[in-house]
């Protein structure tokens, strides 16, 4: 039996590149200097392919960089006008299934999902606005969930434990009432730090830390006001070129 491999050779976007066996297609390309748009992804933590904005091709077919490991030879296409148009495809799907009114939210400016929209110049999308009925959960002392503006990422599900290792949020119902709760019992184990750190995993405005604080941050002053998502990734591999 042969010995594995330390590094594998890939192709993304005709560059050539050295990986480790394993790692994900969106992390080495991250490493790189190479933009993959991501909304359910988050560094360090178990991918799940929930969005698939991060389709790309590899070796011709569609497959999500999150949750797809480099393999030797393998050829990856990050853009081409299908794949742009795919990703503006599910960014208006998400925007028209809830309610996203970005001028009066508290996250607009710092959202991983009105950034996107930035980036790929959404304006009108082609689906129509569902407009559903949800509730806005404010009966927690720590956190507002407003299912209005969740994408079911399941970042706050995979990321936000208890000391006994309990999920702190959990799925309810089925279907297209399927909604991201806090779970009654193991909600309450909530601390302090937990309700924070669910707040800034969130990509959208569906988990706010502390009621009565909204706005610290003025308009024009957070992330994506001051440069479009992605530009750190692409900086970084202009940085390597100069």
């Amino acid at each position: 039996m042969g010995k594995e491999k330390e590094y594998v050779t890939i192709t993304i976007d005709d560059q050539e590149i050295q990986a480790r066996p394993g790692e994900f297609i969106v992390d080495v390309a991250r490493r790189h200097g190479i933009y993959i748009p991501v909304l359910c992804n988050l560094k360090g933590v178990k991918p799940a392919g929930s969005c698939r904005i991060c389709t790309v091709l590899v070796n011709g077919r569609p497959m999500t960089s999150c949750t797809t490991p480099v393999a030797d030879g393998m050829e990856i296409t990050t853009r081409s006008p299908e794949l742009e148009d795919f990703r503006r495809s599910v960014i208006e799907i998400l925007f028209v299934e809830g309610n996203h009114f970005c001028p009066a939210c508290e996250k607009s400016g710092n959202c991983e999902l009105q950034a996107l929209a930035y980036r790929f110049e959404i304006m009108v999308p082609r689906y129509p606005y569902q407009f559903p009925h949800r509730e806005i959960d404010a009966s927690w002392p720590l956190l507002l969930k407003d299912h209005n503006r969740c994408v079911l990422c399941k970042r706050c599900i995979r990321t936000i434990f208890d000391k006994e290792g309990h999920p702190i949020f959990a799925f309810r119902n089925r279907g297209h009432e399927l909604e991201i709760t806090i779970d009654p019992e193991y909600g309450k184990n909530m601390t302090d730090e937990m309700a924070r750190q669910a707040a800034e995993n969130c990509p959208v405005g569906a988990l706010l830390y502390r009621k009565k604080h909204g706005f610290e941050i003025p308009i024009g002053k957070r992330k994506y006001d001051k440069e479009p998502i992605g530009s750190d990734v692409e900086k970084r591999k202009k940085e390597k070129v100069s």
